[in-house]
């Protein structure tokens, strides 16, 4: 069994809107204005915070860049970053 699983409901009005009730809106930290994505799967749908969700994308499409780009320590990330702030200021 899940932990800090539950199940809360909202019905769907006429235009197809929901309100996303309070303790959702908690566990998925949003508020209002913030933007949601639904992914289905299959008759499954699961509701996330899109920067969340778009983060996490972007981090599995980085995993083993820095080490094909010849990173392999937090020294060698810290003077890329020095090489590009020297870049911007002389520039």
């Amino acid at each position: 069994m899940l932990v800090n699983a539950f199940v809360d409901t909202a019905k769907v009005m006429a235009k197809g809107q929901v309100t996303i009730p309070i303790d959702v809106r908690k566990v998925l930290g949003v508020a209002s204005g913030d933007r949601i994505s639904f992914i289905v799967e299959g008759s499954t749908v699961r509701i996330v915070n899109s920067a969340v969700y778009a983060m996490q994308m972007l981090q599995e499409e980085m995993v083993g860049e820095a080490e094909q780009s010849g990173l392999t320590s937090d020294d060698d990330v810290m003077a890329l970053v020095k090489e590009f702030r020297n870049e911007d200021e002389n520039a």
